[in-house]
């Protein structure tokens, strides 16, 4: 059986997340002091300048050789499971370029600046959500992508 890659779709929404990523980045960088905020939506989302050298919420903050090898063994086993395991399905290869953007992206990040530029700040039924950015925004959603299709396919079966 022919497998199917939609690798020019796939490249494209990689590469659209990154530039979106880092471009806001940049500009949030640039324009902007650590901890300067700027409201949007009032009580709900406001532009909020912040740095983070670890993980999700700060966790691990400083280990970046920890976050180097972990991000290289994820984007490496995200490339095989696209080559293995996303033939014929379209909304997994998109779901994958997601994921491989929004690593990709923060890995940037920790590469050329030691940490990772995070600007998203909302207010989620009162609950002041932790800071993100562009690229958390892509790993975030490719994951629910995933378990969509996963649970898709189990239910085909």
């Amino acid at each position: 059986m022919k497998r199917q890659y939609y690798v020019g779709l796939s490249l494209t929404v990689t590469f659209l997340i990154i530039i979106i990523d880092q471009l806001t980045k940049y500009i949030i960088a640039t324009s902007m002091k650590i901890g300067d905020s700027v409201e949007v939506l009032p009580g709900f989302l406001n532009i909020t300048s912040h740095r983070n050298d670890g993980a999700a919420w700060g966790i691990l903050s400083g280990k970046m050789g920890f976050f180097y090898v972990v991000t290289v063994i994820i984007l490496v086993v995200l490339i095989v499971f696209y080559i293995r395991e996303a033939k014929h399905n379209l909304f997994m290869q998109l779901a994958l370029s997601l994921l491989f953007a929004g690593a990709l992206g923060n890995f940037i990040d920790r590469v050329l600046h030691g940490e990772v530029v995070d600007f998203i700040d909302t207010y989620i039924l009162g609950y002041d959500f932790p800071i993100f950015n562009v690229a958390d925004s892509s790993l975030t959603i490719g994951v629910i992508l995933i378990i969509i299709a996963l649970l898709t396919d189990i239910n085909k079966e």
